[in-house]
C-alpha cells in the first residue's frame, strides 16, 4: 500500500449536504478541483440499524436534548478509520469537534496538514455517548469558546485552515509566514491604493522604500496589537523570546 498524494479529509456527519459548502469555491475549492486535496463524507444515519435510522437518543441522567448513540457512531468510525487503512500506510488523526476540547491554534493545523489526512466526527444535540470516546483515539478539538448547532461549521473552518498549508494551494507560500499566529503574534496593518482616503494617509514609512524600517512597523506594530488585543498571545510571546534570549 502507498499513501495517496492528496491530503484527505473524511467527515462523519447526519448532514452529508452541508459538504464541501464553503470548501467547493474559492482557494480551496479551486485545490479541490485541481486534486490537491479531497473530501468524503459519511452519512452516519446508514450505520443505524432500525426502520428510522435512529442515531439519538435521551440522555441517562435526565436532562433536556439528546445525546448521539455509541452503537450508531462506533460502527461509522470503524468503517471509516478500516477505510483509511486500505489505501494509507499511516492512520489519520480521529477528531471530535466539541467546545469543551483542546483549543485549534496555527501550530495544530500545521500538524494537521503534515498527515495524510484527517477524519473528523461531528456532534449534534448534546453531543456523543463518552463511550465511544473512551473506545477509540479521539482528539477532541474546540474551534472556540462559543457552541454551535453542530460540527458542521467547526469542521468547515478546521479543513479550510489545513487546506491553505498544503502544498500547491497558495501561489507565493512565503507569505503564509507573515500571518497572524505564525510567529505567536497577531497580524499588522495593511493598506493599499489610494494612498490617502476619506482624509486618512496611509503610514510614510510604508512607502519609504526602505524595507529595513519596513520590517521593523511591521514588527512593532504586530507586537502592539497583539499586546493591546491579546493579553494571551503576548505573554506566551514573550517567554518565549526571554528563554531565547537566555545564554
Amino acid at each position: 500500500m502507498t499513501a495517496p498524494v492528496a491530503w484527505s479529509a473524511r467527515v462523519l456527519t447526519i448532514h452529508p449536504e452541508m459538504f464541501p459548502g464553503p470548501l467547493g469555491h474559492a482557494l480551496a475549492g479551486k485545490a479541490l478541483a485541481d486534486g490537491l486535496w479531497s473530501i468524503e463524507t459519511i452519512d452516519i444515519r446508514k450505520f443505524a440499524t432500525d426502520k428510522h435510522r435512529t442515531v439519538d437518543d435521551t440522555p441517562f441522567g435526565g436532562g433536556y436534548g439528546m445525546v448521539m448513540k455509541p452503537d450508531v457512531l462506533a460502527l461509522a468510525i470503524e468503517h471509516t478509520v478500516a477505510q483509511v487503512a486500505q489505501v494509507s500506510d499511516v492512520p489519520h488523526p480521529v477528531v471530535y469537534l466539541t467546545p469543551r476540547g483542546r483549543p485549534l491554534d496555527q501550530a495544530r493545523v500545521r500538524q494537521f496538514a503534515s498527515e495524510p489526512g484527517i477524519v473528523i466526527v461531528c456532534g449534534r444535540y448534546e453531543g456523543i455517548d463518552e463511550r465511544v470516546l473512551d473506545a477509540h483515539d479521539i482528539e477532541e478539538v474546540s474551534v472556540g469558546d462559543f457552541v454551535l448547532s453542530g460540527g458542521e461549521p467547526a469542521a468547515i473552518t478546521l479543513i479550510d485552515a489545513v487546506v491553505r498549508l498544503l502544498p500547491g494551494v497558495v501561489n507565493h507560500p512565503e507569505g503564509l509566514a507573515d500571518e497572524s499566529f505564525e510567529i505567536g503574534l497577531l497580524e499588522y496593518p495593511q493598506y493599499t491604493r489610494p494612498r490617502v482616503w476619506r482624509d486618512r494617509a496611509v503610514p510614510d514609512v510604508l512607502v519609504s522604500g526602505d524595507h529595513d524600517r519596513i520590517r521593523e512597523w511591521r514588527q512593532s506594530e504586530s507586537e502592539r496589537i497583539t499586546k493591546a488585543r491579546r493579553r494571551d498571545l503576548w505573554e506566551r510571546y514573550e517567554q518565549t523570546r526571554r528563554a531565547r534570549a537566555e545564554p
